[in-house]
């Protein structure tokens, strides 16, 4: 299966966050698109409120120009942490009197976040979701796998 090399650096970039406790949904060099960008918060000044999928006016003239910031156009971003943010369990955008996870850091909440922002990932590049793993379980009528485990 082809892998854009955006999707690739962008998950790669998730999961060593993830593993190394450096993803923090509050933050915004470490949340989801802090990590994709490198720890940068530069980000943020696309739109008017962490979380918020409008593009302000520098989001506009940057999307308007054609910018990518690491392969992904502004209002992508703003996509891939809104999907992030709210499935974690945040309402959008972040406001100090909006619903929010007690513990920002939980890695079940994490993982819940990361396996839709992923998701989100692969739909943004019309590619297979690739934490979908229910293919594995699928069975032919003589109940043989339809696919094989490969390592």
């Amino acid at each position: 299966m082809y892998t854009p090399k955006r999707l690739e650096q962008a998950i790669t970039k998730l999961y060593t966050a993830f593993h190394k406790n450096t993803l923090h949904p509050e933050c915004c060099k470490s949340c989801a698109v802090g990590n994709i960008l490198d720890h940068t918060e530069a980000w943020k000044h696309l739109s008017d409120g962490h979380g918020s999928i409008v593009l302000n006016y520098v989001g506009k003239v940057h999307q308007g120009l054609g910018r990518k910031f690491n392969g992904y156009s502004p209002q992508e971003l703003l996509q891939i942490e809104a999907v992030f943010l709210k499935a974690c369990g945040y309402t959008l955008p972040l406001h100090h009197k909006g619903v929010k996870p007690s513990n920002p850091t939980d890695k079940d909440m994490l993982f819940q976040g990361l396996s839709e922002t992923i998701a989100f990932l692969c739909t943004l590049d019309g590619v297979t979701n690739v934490m979908d793993y229910s293919r594995l379980f699928e069975f032919k009528e003589d109940e043989t796998p339809v696919y094989e485990l490969v390592f």
